[in-house]
């Protein structure tokens, strides 16, 4: 599956349990409209599910988008089991630190250098 949205792909890994997004510009509440049904499809197929972040030229959220994560983020606390953030500015790593509140899930942050790690790291079991 694969499914390009404005400032989004995202596209699936090991038969749907590994969801892998590249995030460019700024997120709005209408890109959260358009993929959250599918990550709750996987959730829902799945249980918990990982996710890879590839963040290239990402401004962040709209207010309404990040309303919209922050409701996703509750309702969806212990379903992510794994967040790898990977990604070329020092505010992109405080990302990892500022989501951990918002789940249960591990949290990590590469560097866009170290992508291969990122992938191993989201893809070994526990």
């Amino acid at each position: 599956m694969s499914l390009t949205v404005h400032a989004i792909e995202m596209t699936t890994r090991a038969d749907g349990r590994i969801i892998v997004f590249r995030l460019t510009g700024k997120l709005t509440r209408d890109d959260y409209e358009m993929f959250v049904p599918a990550l709750e499809s996987a959730i829902e197929e799945h249980g918990r599910i990982r996710m890879l972040v590839d963040l290239v030229d990402f401004h962040g959220w709209t207010a309404g988008a990040l309303w919209e994560d922050i409701k996703f983020d509750a309702k969806h606390f212990n379903d992510i089991e794994r967040v790898a953030l990977v990604g070329e500015s020092r505010w992109e790593k405080g990302m990892a630190m500022f989501c951990k509140p918002f789940t249960a899930a591990k949290v990590r942050y590469f560097n866009t250098g170290r992508r291969d790690e990122a992938v191993r790291w989201i893809e070994e079991p526990d």
